[in-house]
């Protein structure tokens, strides 16, 4: 956790929505050079839109007591539904979320982009909003408290089809990339005013404190979810909520 100094603490002009903020997020990174290394790269900002706009309507509205900050999409989580850790069956059965995806032009065979109609569950996504379901069986009473973004957009994998992680990304263009996305960061912490930004895993606790460095707000993290972490397989949900509880940030509804 690092609380700033409040003598340095400043707030951007507020935006219009946070609509305006993904937007402009998406055609800020589509306008980088495009020297990530990776074999294919996609843009769920742009090719699932409708659903990942009706999320930031639905639920992105007022102010927020905790930005739960994630890295950046998974495969078959908002790459394919257009909301962070977008498990299908959580987004459409429990954010009650279901629009239009357009697949983009150039895809791996091994990620095709199904959209809602993708087979395959996002075990992340599963334990993030199942833990929201579990303590807030309607959603709205979850974001009354919470709200979740990723803090990159993009989806960068390699000619395996393997994932490639934002902080593994050559220098130069990932140096572009973070100023970019720190701006989004920045923009939506003024739009929501939160008391605290959650990292959802040490990396994106690190670009929160370094976007918010100025900002007199609390910066923390909670375990990601990946079942690639061996802690988060075992009890994820009981370790979040000892984590969050020990903040002060209360799961009562």
């Amino acid at each position: 956790m690092s609380r700033v100094d409040k003598g340095h603490a400043f707030t951007l002009p507020r935006a219009v929505s946070l609509s305006s903020i993904s937007r402009k997020l998406s055609r800020a990174v589509d306008q980088i050079e495009n020297s990530s290394g990776a074999a294919f790269t996609y843009n769920p900002l742009n090719y699932a839109r409708v659903p990942h706009e009706q999320y930031l309507k639905a639920y992105g509205g007022g102010t927020k007591r905790v930005l739960l900050l994630g890295m950046n999409p998974g495969p078959f989580g908002m790459a394919q539904t257009g909301v962070p850790f977008g498990d299908v069956v959580m987004v459409r059965d429990y954010l009650n979320i279901k629009g239009m995806v357009k697949p983009p032009p150039l895809t791996h065979p091994k990620r095709p982009i199904l959209g809602f109609d993708c087979p395959r569950r996002e075990v992340s996504g599963t334990r993030l909003w199942g833990f929201a379901q579990e303590h807030f069986p309607k959603a709205d009473d979850f974001f009354r408290t919470f709200f979740v973004v990723n803090y990159c957009p993009l989806v960068f994998m390699e000619e395996s089809s393997k994932n490639l992680t934002p902080d593994k990304l050559p220098k130069e263009y990932r140096e572009e990339l973070y100023r970019v996305c720190d701006d989004a960061v920045r923009a939506t912490v003024s739009e929501l005013n939160p008391d605290w930004v959650l990292g959802v895993g040490a990396f994106a606790q690190k670009r929160a404190m370094s976007a918010l460095a100025d900002y007199d707000i609390e910066i923390g993290t909670i375990l990601h979810p990946s079942p690639a972490s061996p802690r988060a397989n075992q009890g994820w949900s009981n370790q979040v909520r000892s984590q969050l509880e020990a903040l002060g940030i209360s799961l009562s509804g």
